[in-house]
């Protein structure tokens, strides 16, 4: 994947050049480019005089983070307990397959991740779809992938 070297730049003037603006810095290349490019974490890395080995460490540390390519949209997949006992992981398995998500749940499109969680605490309306800011209820494999198929359409 390119990077783009103008718009780390521009990130890295916002942020005071020191170890502690580290996570700052960090945040702010994840939400441009939706996962940290190995080039980017060895330039901040020089840049804030932290060795690249420190940068990986906190960068593998947060969940938040990623090393790989996330999608567009954030499709979180609830495995807690009630929504598992409703067939959450039927919907998680057909959500990936029939988007053709790679082995981390990114579709080649780089639309959607597909991932599970824990809980939402949603228990109530099991089993739950998050896209986004955005909760499903009550959700079914057939009802889990219309919602995509909708955001798909809004691109």
């Amino acid at each position: 994947m390119y990077l783009d070297f103008e718009k780390l730049e521009t990130i890295l003037k916002e942020h005071k050049p020191a170890p502690e603006s580290l996570i700052s810095i960090l945040e702010d290349v994840q939400d441009q480019f939706r996962f940290l490019p190995h080039e980017a974490l060895v330039l901040i890395g020089s840049r804030i005089g932290v060795p690249a080995s420190q940068v990986y460490s906190v960068a593998t540390f947060y969940n938040a983070f990623s090393l790989v390519p996330k999608g567009r949209h954030l499709v979180s997949v609830c495995l807690g307990t009630a929504c598992h006992v409703r067939g959450a992981s039927e919907i998680l398995a057909y959500l990936r397959k029939q988007m053709r998500a790679d082995s981390s749940g990114t579709t080649e499109d780089l639309e959607f991740t597909i991932e599970d969680v824990r809980c939402l605490g949603c228990c109530s309306i099991a089993p739950v779809v998050k896209v986004d800011d955005e909760v499903y209820g009550h959700t079914t494999p057939q009802k889990a992938l219309k919602v995509l198929e909708e955001y798909r359409k809004k691109v």
